[in-house]
């Protein structure tokens, strides 16, 4: 398995299972699957809520003698309610708890969004924290703290722009080890992906399929899809994969890791079997001219008298 190395010599598996939108019913199962096949990387949230039954699945395996802890990197995220700086901790605590395990490989701030505590989905201005209200310099101070107390062995970010980036890097004591982002052919972010090499932030690549599993609600009229993209078609027969190990592959060309999702145990051997595929040179200058297409818009946090803006997350 292809690593990525820390600066303090941890590898982290850049070949992951992402978690989200698998139901709880489905991820025991999921999980348990994906070990068995060789997958040492489980990427989590609380947010996902399967966070007991991802936990009692990675718990069984290692009691089964399947993998020990030490094998595994897990990652898991802060939600936007717990942003203010005396709920961080805590809240790293509570998913802890929920999965019964004793820390985390790397805890992310899953958005640069705060709400009010108990706040899932925003419904309305009040079930939001303006960025005065919870400064993203207190919820990193937070993160680090977790990194003191030993509840995380690395921090970073998710969904971070530039701008958010830089705040951290010159406010915080500890910089942001990740930046976990939708990244693929339709999406390349190349001038965030450019600013985290240069720093030395790794990123993850989520939805790096076009989240084809999606639910019809969060679709847009006449979208693109990724898997049915000729050119990542004419790459797949060129190398004798899948689509769906192109794209993966994709990723890991570009030095990012990758968290494709799937509870169907032939798929997840599939896309852990892509680590075998690199594109060359050509194949990479072939997706460049390809239209741009982002498939996680964001939308749902500029609406209900949000203070936040899509320029407040993402790289334009």
């Amino acid at each position: 398995m292809k690593q990525l190395k820390f600066s303090n010599g941890d590898q982290m598996p850049m070949i992951g299972l992402g978690t989200a939108g698998i139901s709880a019913e489905e991820s025991y199962d999921a999980v348990r699957h994906a070990i068995k096949a060789g997958y040492r990387h489980i990427d989590c949230a609380p947010i996902y809520k399967n966070e007991a039954e991802v936990g009692q699945a990675i718990n069984d395996a290692i009691a089964d003698g399947e993998v020990t802890r030490e094998e595994l990197w897990i990652t898991s995220k802060l939600w936007n309610s717990c942003h203010r700086y005396n709920d961080v901790e805590p809240a790293c605590e509570a998913s802890l708890e929920a999965m019964d395990l004793d820390y985390f490989d790397l805890y992310l701030i899953h958005w640069p969004i705060a709400t009010e505590r108990g706040v899932d989905w925003p419904e309305k201005e009040e079930d939001y924290l303006s960025p005065f209200e919870a400064p993203i310099e207190d919820t990193w101070t937070g993160m680090e703290d977790c990194l003191d107390a030993g509840l995380t062995k690395h921090i970073g970010v998710s969904n971070f722009n530039i701008e958010m980036l830089k705040i951290i890097l010159e406010d915080g004591m500890e910089p942001p080890e990740m930046n976990q982002c939708e990244l693929h052919p339709y999406l390349p972010q190349q001038t965030l992906y450019d600013f985290c090499r240069s720093n030395k932030i790794h990123m993850t690549a989520y939805a790096p399929l076009g989240s084809p599993g999606r639910a019809p609600e969060h679709r847009t009229p006449n979208e693109p899809d990724l898997l049915a993209e000729p050119a990542i078609d004419e790459i797949a027969k060129k190398h004798g994969c899948t689509p769906a190990q192109a794209l993966i592959a994709y990723s890991l060309t570009r030095k990012n890791a990758v968290i494709p999702r799937s509870a169907n145990p032939e798929r997840q051997k599939e896309n852990l079997a892509a680590a075998d595929f690199k594109l060359d040179r050509e194949d990479l200058r072939s997706l460049i001219i390809l239209s741009k297409h982002r498939y996680f818009k964001g939308e749902e946090y500029t609406v209900h008298g949000s203070p936040y803006k899509l320029t407040d997350i993402w790289e334009y």
